[in-house]
């Protein structure tokens, strides 16, 4: 009985020792693996255009003001309407109603306000996949100065209908461009390219192309410039063999 318990012992112990040096080696010679990061970028062409602006009108009396922003309402319509757009594409905003007023001052200290009157305004929106159209109506806008409507354009933005279909082709080049990476890295150092342990995908930017724009941990999304670039980046880790 006392030799079978020694046996059993013995037999314990060297398992042991077996299983802390297999952990040892293990801890010792750490797989090897080749971190590399990929880029992916396209340039692209914005193919919807969004583009606003807005008209005023002023008066001591309000109803006046009312029927002077609608007369020009009419006329804004009529114009774009008359350069090719669809009427039915124009949303006009609801009218924003300020009361004017000059603050009055005696001594240097101030001691109330003088009305001047009412500014009435309405804005309108557009957005429409006739990108040069839109473009051309936003620069000939001033137009309507001629015939008395104050109306203020804003800067066209620039919008990719088709930009899912473009993240899914930059992973995949940004993928492929890091795998190249890693072969010929592993292929200087000696050794052959394993399995992929894990993929990581960076940040999606979008900036104005030739536009010097700074790329942004928290993404860039550029909505100024026709003319765009795509870029994002993928970090692989592969083993070594």
């Amino acid at each position: 009985m006392k030799n079978i318990s020694a046996v059993i012992f013995a037999l314990a112990i060297v398992s042991a020792a077996y299983f802390l040096g297999s952990a040892y080696i293990k801890r010792a010679n750490p797989p090897q693996i080749i971190s590399v990061t990929g880029l992916g970028n396209e340039n692209f062409t914005s193919d919807l255009i969004v583009w606003e602006g807005q008209f005023s009108a002023n008066n001591t009396v309000l109803k006046s003001a009312f029927d002077q922003l609608n007369n020009d309402k009419d006329i804004v319509k009529s114009y774009l309407v008359s350069k090719g757009i669809d009427a039915n594409s124009i949303i006009f905003n609801s009218v924003q109603t300020t009361e004017l007023r000059d603050n009055k001052y005696e001594a240097g200290n101030y001691v109330g306000s003088i009305f001047r009157g009412y500014q009435l305004t309405q804005a309108l929106k557009l957005e429409s996949q006739d990108v040069a159209l839109i473009e051309s109506v936003s620069r000939e806008i001033t137009e309507l100065l001629n015939e008395g409507v104050q109306f203020n354009s804003f800067p066209p933005r620039y919008y990719y209908t088709k930009l899912a279909d473009l993240k899914i082709e930059m992973i995949s080049k940004a993928t492929e461009d890091a795998r190249i990476r890693a072969e010929k890295i592993a292929e200087n150092a000696g050794s052959n390219l394993g399995d992929l342990v894990s993929a990581k995908m960076g940040v999606f930017q979008i900036t104005g192309q030739n536009s010097g724009e700074d790329y942004s941990w928290g993404g860039v999304y550029n909505t100024a410039s026709k003319n765009k670039t795509a870029s994002i980046t993928m970090k692989l880790d592969y083993k070594v063999d």
